[in-house]
C-alpha cells in the first residue's frame, strides 16, 4: 500500500507539468482527444499552459478560411505567456495586429506567406520588442522600410528568415535597400537568410562588416553574388555561407507540392459554427477523423 501510495496519478498533475507533456503532442491531438480523457486534462487545454508556442503553420494552408478563428482562440487562451509562434498565410493586417496586442513574451514568430504591409509593421513594430527570431519569408508586400522597423524595435534579434520564391523576384531590377535596412539596424544577427533575392556582392558585404556576430547566412539563388572563399575563411572564419548554388530547392515556404499533408483527412473541410466557441471546432475535428482508423484515433464518444 506504501508503494502504492507514492505513484501519482496522471490527472493529478498539476496544469504546467501537464502542459509541457502535451506541447509534444499535434495541435490535432490536443484539441479532439486530451479534452476527453479526465476533467484536469480538460481544463488543463483550455488553460495557458499548452498555449506558450503555438505552430499552426501546416493546418493554416489546409484550411486559411478559418485562420483567423483559430489563430484568436488559440492566442487568447495563452493569456500573455505566448512565446513562439508559427502561421501561415495571414491574408490581413487586422490580424497581424491582433497578434502584436498579445506579443508582451514573443520570442519566436513565423509568418511564411503572409500579407503584411510596411505601413503596418512600422506601426507596431514596437510591440514586437521582445523578438530574438523572426521569419518573413515570401512576405510580397513588405519591403525595407519594414525591415529597418523591426530592426529599430526589435533590439535582441539574432535570427531572421527573409527567403523568396524565385518567381516573385523575377523581373525586379534589384533588393539591396533590404540588405541595407538589415545590416544598418540588426548588428546582433547570428542567423541570417535571403535566399533568392537580387542582391549584388557590395550589399552582402555591407551585412558582413556590419553584422561582426554572423555565423550563417543563406545567398541561395542570389546569382549576382560573388563571394571570394579565400576572402571569407580569413576575415570571417566562424561563418558558413550558403549559396548562391542551389542544391536543396524543396523547401517548406517555397513550393505546395513539396508540403506533406498525410496526416490530414481530405473529406473534412475543418469547418465549425461562428458563433460556437473551440470546444465546437474541437468537436468536428474529432468527428472529421474518427471514420479513419489508420489515423490511430479512438472512436467519438
Amino acid at each position: 500500500m506504501e508503494e502504492e501510495s507514492d505513484i501519482r496519478r496522471w490527472d493529478e498533475l498539476i496544469p504546467d507539468a501537464l502542459g509541457l507533456i502535451f506541447r509534444n503532442l499535434s495541435l490535432r491531438e490536443i484539441l479532439t482527444v486530451i479534452p476527453r480523457v479526465c476533467k484536469s486534462w480538460d481544463e488543463a487545454v483550455k488553460g495557458p499552459y499548452c498555449w506558450q508556442e503555438i505552430d499552426i503553420g501546416e493546418w493554416s494552408d489546409q484550411w486559411p478560411e478559418h485562420l483567423d478563428r483559430m489563430l484568436e482562440i488559440l492566442i487568447r487562451r495563452s493569456c500573455g505567456s505566448l512565446r513562439k509562434l508559427c502561421v501561415f498565410g495571414l491574408q490581413n493586417d487586422r490580424l497581424l495586429s491582433f497578434i502584436a496586442e498579445h506579443a508582451g513574451s514573443l520570442q519566436t514568430l513565423q509568418l511564411i506567406r503572409s500579407e503584411i504591409s510596411d505601413s503596418l509593421v512600422e506601426e507596431i513594430a514596437g510591440r514586437f520588442s521582445t523578438l530574438t527570431f523572426l521569419d518573413v519569408s515570401c512576405c510580397n508586400k513588405m519591403g525595407s522600410r519594414a525591415l529597418e522597423a523591426i530592426g529599430k524595435n526589435c533590439k535582441s534579434l539574432v535570427g531572421l528568415c527573409r527567403n523568396m520564391h524565385p518567381l516573385t523576384t523575377a523581373g525586379k531590377l534589384s533588393q539591396d535597400e533590404e540588405a541595407h535596412a538589415i545590416a544598418t539596424t540588426m548588428p546582433k544577427l547570428k542567423h541570417l537568410e535571403m535566399a533568392y533575392h537580387l542582391l549584388s556582392t557590395k550589399s552582402v558585404l555591407e551585412i558582413l562588416s556590419c553584422c561582426p556576430e554572423l555565423e550563417l547566412l543563406d545567398l541561395r539563388g542570389c546569382w549576382h553574388v560573388e563571394l571570394n572563399v579565400k576572402f571569407l575563411k580569413e576575415k570571417f572564419p566562424k561563418l558558413r555561407v550558403l549559396g548562391p548554388v542551389v542544391v536543396d530547392y524543396c523547401r517548406y515556404y517555397e513550393m505546395n507540392e513539396c508540403d506533406d499533408y498525410s496526416d490530414y483527412d481530405e473529406s473534412s473541410d475543418g469547418t465549425w459554427d461562428d458563433e460556437g466557441g473551440l470546444e465546437e471546432l474541437e468537436v468536428r475535428f474529432y468527428e472529421g477523423f474518427g471514420e479513419h482508423p489508420e489515423y490511430g484515433w479512438p472512436t467519438s464518444p
